[in-house]
């Protein structure tokens, strides 16, 4: 690996403001990089436009000053305020800091021109980012006539960071949208990407850093009203809630949670499900989120095989929340072993007139790092939802990575095994996986299997199918031609073979995309074809009064599908898949649509429609969302979101007013109503919701 490309941090000397102008003594004191080479379109190429980028620190503050000079100023891309916005479709600037200089972890940050903020961990060792983590930062913009400045400033508090060292893994990118262009500081292969902190570069001459006494004390307000049926009273239900926070050495934090409220997380996004195995639903919520990446497990573990903890098994059942009453967790580093370990109560409740008692849960996870960019560690669990006994899960895994194989490319090849157990689980309770991945540039290719046991069912994991064996492979090669018009293309073959660990062949899948082109405008367009099979050994429903009997099933999707570039004010994708389904036919029709007239107003449409003619009954099935964004500032947005679906027959609509009055402080108003459809009569009110909550950190 050559040598990682470094430059110098300067020095806070005197009071900061941010306002995105960089007119301080101090940035005019501090060093400058503006050594930046293109990714894309042309691999280690000069920009188009000027970037410079400085650091300021002190003990306790990190500081960022970024100029992105424009000779079109009018053609900046810019749509997003909101906080947490998905950047990567405008011009913005992105950076990674890996603070214990491991190459395996790091911080992302990305703002956009009108001061979007955007963060995530690090995932996957840098194959993937947590978008859901947030921190306590700040970032203010500034355009001008000579194009964008940004400053952001992140509390040494909000990260965690080896202690004694006095430079960081640090990188960054720009983009300018318009161009289709990316420039990058280190590591400008293709085959590499900015997240994999063991290619980025380093900030060097860091200070001391101090955490003070490294506590925070987040206490939570909580006022709802609550509706339950048109002929329900409405009730008001005052709460409190408590997130203390502690630091034990620069880099181990210990959370306590009490009375814990998620009020304010967003409501899951409506599916559709066509098979006979569940859906996933993401993780939302700020105190499970917090060193996530940690509890990370298994290369080649997934929601298609298994996820061996799975949060949203704790405090929720289906759309009900079940009261969590006190929680803990510890994570961090010590040296190379980073550590993670969760342990939470939940209280008594009923579910469908069934009562359940009060229920101790945790999982502990370690992992070691070894040879450079590779770990091996260990995961345990205990404790289950519905009070079984004796329930406990542990596992170990090993991952080597390289960002060197022959010369400059990525390969990583992983191993997993768990055992799980339960009072009411006797058998084959066992897991076993591996993966291998090529995942570069012009070639990706990967190859994942694994062995799930017959009653493998960890109380705390993710698990879709059971007693099978699971089988992936395929390759993506993706050239780019020297064609005006034409940026990459994508050719991918994966093979999908499901067998019954006892007994005949469940499913397989043949995903083949002879076509799919992204155009030098930001604009894509695929053809799929996919044959797919599916052995039915179990009738099951597909749709309402619609059921799949046993038997073997062989069938032939088609897939068209168009993207159009977020550059422009109107942009979306649409998906057209039909062909055969069943001994029958099938159309599925996806639509989303984003249009930005302004930077103060944005709408979000997700349509599904999917139309199925079987020989064992019809079905028409329609999912349609409609997300209004209203963004006054950065820090005041008010969001709107509508579901309905003909399944359920249920128009939800949710209102969010977020206001971050201090980035250490933000108020949420919540409006939440959900109405019933009955077949040929009127509307029925199920539940209405209004809620404030009002939180604020103190930091000592």
């Amino acid at each position: 690996m050559t040598e990682r490309p470094s430059f110098e941090s300067g020095r806070i000397t005197e009071r900061m403001l941010l306002d995105g102008i960089l007119d301080e003594p101090d940035w005019a004191n501090a060093p400058v990089l503006d050594t930046f080479k293109t990714t894309v379109p042309e691999e280690g190429g000069e920009p188009s436009q000027r970037t410079t980028v400085q650091v300021l620190t002190d003990s306790k503050m990190v500081y960022i000053g970024i100029v992105c000079y424009d000779t079109d100023t009018e053609g900046i891309i810019r749509f997003s305020k909101i906080r947490d916005a998905d950047v990567s479709e405008e011009d913005h600037v992105k950076l990674v800091i890996d603070p214990f200089l491991d190459g395996q972890s790091g911080y992302i940050f990305a703002v956009n021109s009108l001061a979007a903020r955007y963060d995530a961990l690090v995932s996957d060792r840098g194959e993937d980012e947590n978008a859901d983590w947030d921190a306590v930062w700040d970032a203010k913009t500034q355009i001008t006539a000579e194009g964008w400045s940004a400053e952001l400033v992140i509390p040494i508090q909000s990260i965690s960071f080896k202690k004694g060292l006095h430079e960081w893994g640090f990188n960054i990118e720009r983009r300018i949208q318009r161009n289709q262009e990316t420039i990058r500081w280190a590591n400008v292969k293709r085959d590499q990407w900015l997240i994999q902190t063991s290619r980025a570069g380093l900030v060097t001459g860091l200070p001391d850093f101090n955490y003070g006494l490294g506590l925070n004390v987040r206490p939570s307000l909580v006022g709802e009203l609550n509706k339950i049926g048109a002929d329900g009273s409405t009730v008001f239900d005052p709460d409190v809630s408590l997130d203390v926070n502690q630091r034990i050495g620069p880099n181990v934090l210990a959370t306590f949670t009490v009375n814990t409220d998620f009020a304010e997380t967003e409501v899951d996004t409506r599916q559709t499900n066509l098979t006979r195995f569940p859906l996933f639903f993401p993780e939302k919520r700020t105190f499970f989120l917090e060193g996530s990446d940690i509890f990370e497990f298994g290369f080649g573990t997934g929601r298609s095989t298994v996820i061996p903890f799975f949060s949203r098994r704790i405090g929720l059942r289906g759309d009900t929340q079940i009261p969590i009453i006190l929680g803990t967790k510890l994570n961090g580093r010590i040296g190379k072993t980073a550590f993670g370990g969760l342990g939470i109560r939940t209280d008594s409740y009923q579910l469908d007139g069934q009562p359940y008692d009060p229920t101790n849960m945790g999982v502990i996870r370690l992992r070691r790092n070894v040879l450079k960019e590779s770990s091996v560690g260990l995961i345990a669990s205990s404790g289950d939802p519905l009070g079984r006994e004796n329930s406990w899960m542990t596992g170990a895994d090993f991952t080597y990575q390289t960002t060197s194989f022959n010369g400059d490319k990525n390969f990583l090849v992983g191993a997993w095994a768990m055992v799980t157990n339960r009072a009411d689980l006797t058998e084959d309770r066992s897991a076993i996986g591996f993966k291998v991945d090529y995942p570069n540039d012009r070639w990706d290719i990967a190859a994942t299997y694994a062995r799930i046991g017959e009653e493998f069912d960890p109380s705390l994991g993710f698990v879709p199918r059971r007693g099978v064996h699971f089988s992936r492979v395929g390759a993506t090669f993706a050239p780019r031609p020297q064609l005006p018009w034409l940026r990459q293309m994508f050719h991918q073959f994966f093979v999908t073979y499901i067998e019954n660990l006892s007994g005949p062949w469940q499913s397989y899948s043949v995903f083949t995309a002879p076509i799919n082109w992204r155009l030098e405008s930001g604009d894509r367009v695929e053809a799929n074809v996919r044959p797919v099979g599916e052995n039915i050994l179990v009738p099951f429903e597909i749709a309402d009064n619609v059921t799949i009997p046993e038997g073997e099933y062989h069938f032939m999707r088609y897939r068209l599908e168009a993207e159009f570039a977020a550059k422009r004010r109107l942009s979306g994708q649409a998906t057209w898949w039909f062909g055969s389904f069943y001994d029958g036919t099938l159309d599925e029709f996806e639509l989303s649509l984003n249009w930005n007239p302004s930077a103060l107003l944005g709408f979000e449409f997700n349509g599904i429609r999917n139309v199925g003619r079987l020989p064992f009954g019809d079905f028409d099935q329609t999912l349609a969302g409609l997300r209004v964004r209203f963004n006054v500032t950065s820090n005041l947005q008010l969001n709107s979101y509508l579901q309905y679906d003909t399944d359920s027959r249920t128009l939800g609509q949710n209102i969010r007013v977020h206001w971050i009055f201090s980035p250490l402080g933000d108020v949420f108003l919540v409006f939440n109503n959900n109405s019933f459809n009955p077949m040929g009569q009127p509307w029925e009110l199920q539940n209405r919701q209004i809620l404030l909550k009002v939180r604020y950190n103190f930091r000592l």
